[in-house]
């Protein structure tokens, strides 16, 4: 049956460990962090399939839909999780973490994350927040199983934790979309992690330094993490969100994939903040496919239909907001601006709130 040792050598082959993070790793057991029945895995079951799972270098959702009952066939959306063990490493190689530093985790999970940070730290120098009191209740659980006892309060990360102020380190594992003020109140010298963006366009961290209460740092790394909860964006099945009322139609000579890469999605998600996409292949061979776009209260929606080798693109738009206008919009700046990659933007946050820019601080481009 698979091992912690396996997970080890996983995460060796991929180069995704470091060496001041790997005793901490063989340490501190997975297994122990992982419920019996999670999504797509039941150790009573399929023993052998959970433990590959939990040793490999995959994410294990543990909760949908915030823990509430889930009709058979309904939306399942996933709320908590073991984060994938190379992300994690990912965010704390960021985070740098020396000896002795103090640090604030937002969004406890199971407590693997937690566990990592107290084996490395000592369990004074940890306290977590979460925001779900089971969640939290189990994540206790976990740790004092695996011989760990840092601080574990429930509560609205966005509020920090007081208690154990001033820390060194914050690290946050839910997507921001801003940087609340009480972060730099709490860490007023040093840095803070966290995964950030808007509905449009999530898949950043932002690094930011800490200095005398104000932060200035930068974006980088491809993650996926679930929302703060209190500014979540939409989700849901097509099916579920599509109006079938008819649009208004149109057309566009803009390629609808050149919209959703990288960079021009990363800049339009600084004005297009409350609306989401979705690339839907045809599934027919033919290498159509559907982007689709749908504001988060649901009232708006907007397809680009795709055909190979067209010189124009199908347009449809239903609601209150024209979204494919919106995106296109922002598309048309950011080539005005040079198509910039995402690296050369910049985040800074302080009493007056949070500004991104371009190259320089003091060429702000938005304040989302």
């Amino acid at each position: 049956m698979a091992s912690q040792q396996e997970l080890v050598e996983c995460l060796e082959s991929k180069n995704a460990l470091p060496g001041e993070w790997r005793h901490t790793v063989a340490s501190v057991d997975r297994a122990l962090f992982i419920p019996d029945v999670f999504e797509g895995g039941n150790f009573s079951a399929e023993p052998e399939a959970w433990a590959q799972m939990v040793y490999s270098d995959v994410p294990v959702v543990t909760q949908v839909n915030d823990g509430q009952e889930t009709p058979e066939g309904a939306f399942r959306m996933s709320t908590s999780s073991s984060s994938m063990p190379s992300i994690m490493l990912e965010m704390l190689g960021l985070l740098e973490v020396r000896d002795g530093n103090t640090v604030l985790e937002i969004g406890t999970g199971t407590g693997y994350n937690a566990a990592w940070l107290s084996h490395r730290l000592g369990d004074h120098n940890v306290c977590s927040v979460e925001v779900d009191a089971a969640v939290a209740a189990l994540a206790r659980q976990n740790l004092k199983q695996a011989g760990f006892r840092p601080t574990v309060v429930v509560g609205d990360g966005c509020d920090g934790y007081s208690g154990g102020a001033p820390y060194r380190r914050i690290i946050c594992t839910c997507t921001m979309r801003e940087i609340p003020r009480t972060w730099l109140a709490q860490c007023p010298s040093g840095r803070i992690v966290t995964p950030w963006g808007s509905s449009f366009f999530s898949g950043s961290y932002a690094t930011l330094d800490v200095v005398d209460g104000e932060a200035q740092g930068g974006f980088s790394g491809c993650p996926a993490f679930m929302w703060d909860r209190s500014h979540r964006a939409g989700a849901g099945r097509i099916s579920e969100l599509y109006h079938q009322e008819e649009g208004e139609k149109g057309t566009t000579d803009i390629a609808p994939q050149n919209v959703v890469q990288d960079a021009p999605a990363f800049f339009t998600s600084l004005t297009v903040t409350d609306a989401w996409y979705r690339w839907c292949d045809a599934g027919d061979d033919s290498g159509e496919a559907t982007l689709w776009f749908f504001s988060d209260d649901r009232k708006s929606w907007a397809t680009v239909e795709y055909v190979p080798d067209a010189a124009t693109y199908e347009v449809e738009q239903y609601g209150p907001r024209a979204l494919w206008d919106e995106v296109r919009t922002a598309f048309l700046s950011w080539h005005e601006l040079g198509k910039p990659e995402r690296s050369r933007f910049g985040l800074s946050v302080d009493g007056d709130g949070q500004r991104v820019w371009l190259d320089d601080p003091h060429n702000v481009i938005g304040r989302p």
